[in-house]
């Protein structure tokens, strides 16, 4: 039986023109479907994207797919990633939702509905029903031909839209005049050319605002993607750089020309085009739109640059590392976007609702223009009651009311520093009541130094010691490996290489010296928590008690033959300065703490005594985190359960933050722990934790605030309007409006400011 063949899958995002409302996000989607190999589809209607996961293995091609939306009526093209987003063609001054419309359509318009003011005076400067006719037509069918289009294609495609409703509405209302106005002498205030020209002209002003309320809330990313420089200066190769050499052999090429292994020359004031790592020179760079970091940092030989940030003062060399896509900046840009063209679950049932929403206002519309004309037998009357209806009814503002908000609160939190990458955390942020850190590097700045040696032997050999231990350590990555090598290096000791070595996960490390006194012999450098099968646990605890109860993190150096104790290796970790204020922050949100650490139970307590955690888990096994979060989430004594959010840096932490509610992960940490996690902190700054949960639940706050003004305004709009309170003319403004306050309460966050900033 041959082995099933693994699945692949590509995803691609088309850029979508011509969407007016949600229900043309559902017919979007709805087509999509449709598509064969097409695995998942979302349409967002505030970003006019479509995000598609297409089978690597069908026949179906994406540009299948972008034939079978235009067939739909509406424009798909492949996005260009991370390119500079500029006003599009659409939003120029004569586009489809440009100025130049809304003005013309305006000044056509405004001999006709300015005169009906002047009544209540008894002036009548009316014009004759010719003029009327006259100046209505233009903007009916030349203004308004993009409803018409729209509506007709929607028609087709057994779906209705916005697009149709207004069609329909100012059809009838400019019908009714023509025909009043072909068939009988009556009265001009009794023609209603004004009604449907002003709802044309509210129309393309409410879609003139959404398009600029649009490009602002979008505005976090163009700030981001202007970041790139568009040259980058590279030294030419076999060119020698040293300290005080002349640097002017370089070639100004375009970035996409630029590899890894360049050496690329950045002047003060520029911007740094790659990461990489700095070969000449020092400065301070100001990264403060990539991380949120107000304070430029200083920068030297041998330290990570990153592409997008601004030099300061200083001449740097810098041999790139990552170009384009692969850059910490791209990724930023890709997070955001993906965060943004994604949908909450909220809005799965907004989109449910709006699908059944226009064919059930075109049956209300044509209930109230029969029940109207069978009451008050007047046609003409049944008939502006109905446009009213179908007017007020379209589902713009409820289309917009989440992506929006998604948009502006994703885009503010990027600036300062946190990266939403899963908009389902803002409908979680507001209900939790728990929040676990990891120790080190979270609270702790992750660099720990060998404070002390304790040996066991009556003469101990604290040099062979450490050249011991910090040869098991060699080639490895953690913090503790590091502060062994670097104690060794202090001391000018060569650590010895061992004849064979291997990694105990959640343990320690194995390995056996090539030299020295316990040559050949298999030594293990351990945590304390992993002694329990250890004969001599209980001395080894007692001889540690002085570093436990100075908080600091103990190992072990074991001889595996004889389960033996070497030496007590007493490691400290300075806390971090803001770590205070963070644990602080989350308190005044109602909010528990909890601390995860594999230290023993005194240095732990002593860590979270001093920083105010309220509960304190010590000797954490690695593989034990999940289970910990799964226990804190089940803990509620009133049979509900708690919501947690973990904040974590390293791979052990990626189980902990996949099973939390909510996880975070620092970025000076791994990124496994990232992938895992469902929002980014660009810094190492635990502040932020508190900051990323009040800018999800303000996100939160307005999703609901723009969903609950949307039904409140199609809910009570449409009986106001099938009893005759408000005119088409009226009508057609509050629609309008509706679009735009949604959005503007939306623009709201962008005045958002972190608590610590």
């Amino acid at each position: 039986m041959s082995a099933p063949k693994e699945m692949s899958s590509e995803l691609f995002t088309l850029d979508i023109g011509g969407m007016t409302c949600a229900s043309c996000v559902g017919r979007v989607e709805k087509v999509l479907y449709k598509i064969p190999g097409v695995e998942a589809a979302s349409v967002n209607l505030a970003t006019e994207q479509a995000r598609i996961r297409l089978n690597a293995s069908s026949i179906t091609k994406i540009d299948e797919v972008i034939a079978a939306v235009k067939k739909t009526g509406y424009e798909a093209r492949i996005s260009n990633p991370h390119s500079i987003t500029e006003a599009k063609s659409s939003q120029s001054f004569w586009g489809r939702d440009g100025l130049g419309r809304v003005l013309l359509g305006f000044t056509l318009s405004a001999p006709l509905f300015l005169p009906m003011f002047l009544m209540p005076f008894g002036i009548d400067w009316a014009l004759s029903p010719k003029w009327q006719l006259l100046l209505a037509s233009p903007v009916q069918f030349l203004l308004g031909w993009r409803f018409y289009r729209s509506g007709f294609k929607a028609l087709l495609s057994g779906v209705g839209n916005m697009d149709l409703l207004i069609a329909i509405g100012t059809s009838a209302a400019y019908g009714l005049s023509v025909y009043q106005m072909l068939t009988s002498f009556h009265a001009v205030h009794e023609l209603y050319f004004e009604g449907s020209a002003v709802i044309i002209c509210m129309v393309l002003l409410g879609k003139w605002l959404e398009a600029r309320a649009k490009q602002q809330t979008s505005e976090a990313i163009r700030a981001l993607q202007k970041l790139w420089p568009e040259h980058a200066k590279v030294i030419d190769p076999g060119i020698t750089i040293a300290e005080g050499s002349p640097l002017d052999q370089f070639r100004d090429l375009p970035l996409e020309q630029v590899f890894p292994k360049d050496r690329v020359l950045v002047l003060p004031g520029e911007r740094i085009p790659v990461d990489g790592l700095i070969l000449l020179g020092a400065s301070h760079i100001d990264e403060s739109l990539l991380t949120g970091e107000s304070a430029p940092v200083k920068k030297s030989i041998g330290l990570k640059v990153i592409g997008g940030s601004l030099n300061g003062e200083g001449v740097l060399v810098i041999e790139a590392q990552a170009v384009g896509v692969e850059s910490v900046l791209s990724q930023i840009i890709s997070l955001v976007e993906d965060a943004q063209t994604q949908k909450a679950p909220i809005q799965k049932l907004v989109d449910q609702v709006s699908a059944i929403f226009v064919p059930s206002v075109i049956v209300i519309a044509i209930i109230t223009g029969l029940a109207n004309w069978f009451y008050l037998d007047s046609a003409s009357i049944a008939i502006l009651r109905a446009v009213s209806v179908l007017v007020i009814a379209c589902p713009c503002a409820l289309g917009l009311a989440t992506p929006a908000a998604i948009m502006a609160g994703t885009g503010i939190a990027a600036r300062f520093g946190i990266l939403i990458k899963d908009p389902q955390v803002l409908e979680l942020a507001h209900r939790l009541n728990i929040v676990a850190f990891d120790k080190t590097g979270t609270l702790t700045i992750g660099k720990p130094r060998l404070l002390n040696i304790i040996s066991f032997a009556s003469s101990p050999d604290e040099h062979g010691i450490l050249a011991s231990a910090a040869g098991l350590q060699l080639g490895s990555e953690h913090p503790l490996a590091k502060a062994l090598l670097d104690a060794a290096k202090q001391e000018g000791i060569s650590p010895i290489s061992p004849l064979e070595s291997r990694a105990l996960p959640g343990i320690g490390i194995r390995g056996k010296p090539s030299t020295g006194a316990w040559m050949g012999l298999d030594l293990c450098l351990q945590s304390i928590a992993s002694l329990e099968s250890n004969p001599h646990q209980e001395d080894i605890i007692r001889k540690a008690q002085v570093c436990f109860d100075a908080g600091q993190t103990v190992s072990v150096l074991v001889n595996e033959s004889t389960s033996s104790p070497i030496a007590i290796i007493a490691f400290g970790d300075e806390l971090k300065s803001n770590a205070i204020a963070a644990i602080a922050s989350l308190h005044q949100l109602q909010i528990r703490t909890v601390m995860l650490s594999g230290d023993n139970s005194a240095a732990a307590n002593r860590v979270g005594h001093t920083i105010g955690i309220d509960e304190v888990f010590s000797q954490v096994m690695p593989n034990n985190k999940a289970d910990i979060i799964r226990k804190l989430q089940s803990s509620n004594q009133d049979g509900g359960r708690h919501w947690v959010a973990m904040v974590g840096d390293g791979i052990n932490d990626a189980p902990a933050l996949a099973t939390a509610d909510v996880g975070m992960a620092m970025s000076t940490g791994t990124d496994v722990a990232m992938q895992a996690a469902g929002i980014t902190l660009m810094r190492g700054d635990p502040t932020l934790v508190a900051d990323a949960i009040d800018i999800s639940k303000r996100t939160w706050k307005k999703i609901q605030q723009n969903l609950f003004w949307a039904f409140i305004f199609n809910s009570t709009g449409i009986p106001l309007a099938a009893l005759g309170y408000l005119s088409p003319m009226l009508a057609g403004s509050a629609m309008a409006l509706s679009s735009f306050c949604v959005l503007s309460n939306a623009l709201l966050l962008k005045r958002w400011r972190p608590s610590h900033s």
